[in-house]
């Protein structure tokens, strides 16, 4: 097949716009979720409207992209019954498990601590897929790109002040996010191999969203207060999350999963530069040598044949 000829999912350069599309997106989200937590009047120990928070948060956003998959005609089938289980899990995984672990981790966890252990899961899914996918090998250039992408994740948070030990509900949480962020990632190519793409992200935003609801008000969440600059906020993170995993998901099913994951390493990047933007802190040079060090790696892994 020429390259002419390809799905647009599978162009190289609209691989790298998508890709990058989502990664920015993503790295805004941090100063956008922290912006928000202030509108909302929630305090750094309410883990639970935390997750009340992110639930909202994903239940719209996945509403939004069952909308959209009905009104382009997508199908809402599924290739078997039993295949309700896998679209169950994946929703568990890559929606409720996931954030659950996050919320939780970041309560009890340095910033800096929890941006090194979240990262992991950009090289553990390149390393998963490896293990698991024909179409994944560890190659040289492979490995080079995770160690230059690493090492700007490591040059970033840099100079932390944070050097307590490990703990089960700070560190032991975000890691346990990053290997449910990694195998997600994983279980996308085999989604779409059981119903629409589109239609299997919608219902994992949706459906785990809701599950993040019920958690988040069983542990006591509430919002203290809204404000109409909250609820922009809030609608900024519900688009990104639509976009950026209806981009995300549809490029795993169709291409290398270790050549997409990569471009994951530039949202802590994006993160730290976009917080100095909305949220007035101070700007390092090591923000530009991180992103130059995760642009290298992207590059490196995605210029091998």
């Amino acid at each position: 097949m020429t390259v002419e000829t390809k799905p647009i999912f599978q162009r190289p350069v609209w691989v790298a716009v998508f890709a990058l599309t989502a990664a920015v997106a993503w790295g805004f989200a941090y100063p956008l979720i922290k912006l928000g937590y202030a509108e909302f009047g929630i305090l750094p120990a309410m883990t639970g409207s935390k997750m009340l928070f992110a639930g909202v948060r994903f239940t719209v956003a996945g509403a939004i992209v069952l909308a959209m998959a009905g009104m382009a005609g997508r199908s809402f089938g599924v290739m078997r019954r039993r295949d309700w289980w896998y679209i169950a899990l994946f929703c568990l995984v890559n929606t409720t498990l996931h954030y659950a672990f996050f919320y939780i981790g970041l309560s009890h966890s340095a910033g800096s601590r929890a941006a090194i252990l979240n990262s992991l899961s950009v090289f553990a899914v390149v390393i998963m897929a490896c293990l698991f996918f024909k179409t994944d090998r560890m190659t040289v250039s492979k490995l080079a790109g995770c160690v230059m992408g690493f090492a700007g994740i490591l040059l970033l948070n840099a100079g932390g002040g944070s050097s307590s030990g490990f703990t089960w509900l700070g560190d032991g949480m975000i890691v346990l996010n990053a290997l449910c962020g990694a195998t997600a990632s994983l279980l996308t190519r085999g989604l779409g191999r059981r119903v629409d793409v589109t239609v299997g992200t919608g219902y994992s935003l949706a459906l785990g969203g809701i599950l993040l609801v019920v958690v988040g008000l069983a542990l006591g969440g509430s919002v203290p207060a809204v404000t109409p600059l909250g609820l922009l906020w809030l609608c900024l993170l519900i688009g990104i999350s639509a976009i950026g995993f209806s981009l995300y998901n549809k490029l795993l099913t169709c291409n290398p999963i270790g050549k997409v994951a990569i471009y994951n390493s530039l949202i802590p990047v994006v993160g730290a530069v976009s917080s100095c933007l909305c949220l007035h802190e101070p700007f390092y040079v090591k923000y530009v040598v991180a992103g130059l060090l995760a642009a290298a790696g992207i590059y490196v892994i995605n210029r091998a044949k």
